[in-house]
């Protein structure tokens, strides 16, 4: 029987043992694979076939992952996933990443379990972006109009509280870390240390405070995420 959850991916890794782990891991589960083992190679086969998702690694031959994202982004007529997958751990590093465009960033050495789930992940959270409306438990967000509910009452909400609740909505379940968040609302631009701080109090003072229980949920030490009671029961 097909998988339903089956995905068409495209590798760009030049490291062949890599490459291989990688395609017997995944192809196992049901996933196809095409490869690229230089960064020219990898932009033209991703202009030419329809891919579920992109894994691209950052260092390769000819043309690094970085510029193949940015002319993705630039000339694809379509916003195609990418995992980028790389040695490369910083915090400087992973805004570069977010800056050229990647929605994920996966960094060596890495999980295969852990790689499947974020292609997965990634490919359900693409899907979901393609609808005007995404609705997690309670909450409903309207991104053509840059409007949200919850339990049915509007959420009176400024630009960057939905900017905000729509980064961690589209990433729902996983949790969004403070570098990550920072590179998807501001870029490489300066903003005061306690900028992010101020408009993650003035969103749960909309979006939690008049409700029975707290959405928005920090998790110490590493970012944001959004849950529901029920996801939370069922987490216990």
């Amino acid at each position: 029987m097909k998988n339903t959850n089956s995905l068409h991916v495209l590798l760009v890794e030049d490291q062949l043992n890599i490459a291989k782990n990688i395609a017997e891991y995944m192809e196992d589960k049901g996933h196809v694979f095409d490869f690229a083992i230089n960064g020219k190679q990898g932009l033209e086969l991703a202009l030419e076939t329809y891919y579920d998702l992109i894994i691209l690694d950052l260092n390769l031959p000819y043309m690094d992952g970085l510029e193949v994202c940015q002319h993705l982004r630039e000339t694809a007529d379509r916003h195609i996933p990418i995992l980028m997958l790389t040695a490369r751990d910083s915090i400087d590093d992973k805004v570069s990443g977010f800056h050229a465009g990647t929605d994920d960033y996966l960094t060596k050495p890495f999980s295969l379990q852990e790689l499947e789930v974020r292609c997965l992940a990634l490919s359900r959270r693409h899907k979901l972006q393609s609808n005007d409306t995404l609705e997690i438990g309670p909450l409903s967000l309207n991104r053509k109009n840059k409007s949200a509910t919850r339990e049915e009452d509007e959420l009176v909400l400024n630009s960057m509280g939905f900017k905000i609740l729509a980064v961690l909505a589209e990433a729902y379940p996983q949790v969004v870390s403070r570098s990550e968040l920072s590179a998807k609302l501001w870029g490489d631009e300066p903003t005061e240390s306690d900028a992010l701080r101020s408009h993650i109090y003035q969103l749960r003072s909309v979006l939690d405070k008049p409700f029975s229980y707290p959405m928005l949920k920090t998790v110490f030490g590493v970012g944001f995420t959004l849950q529901f009671k029920d996801n939370e029961n069922n987490q216990q």
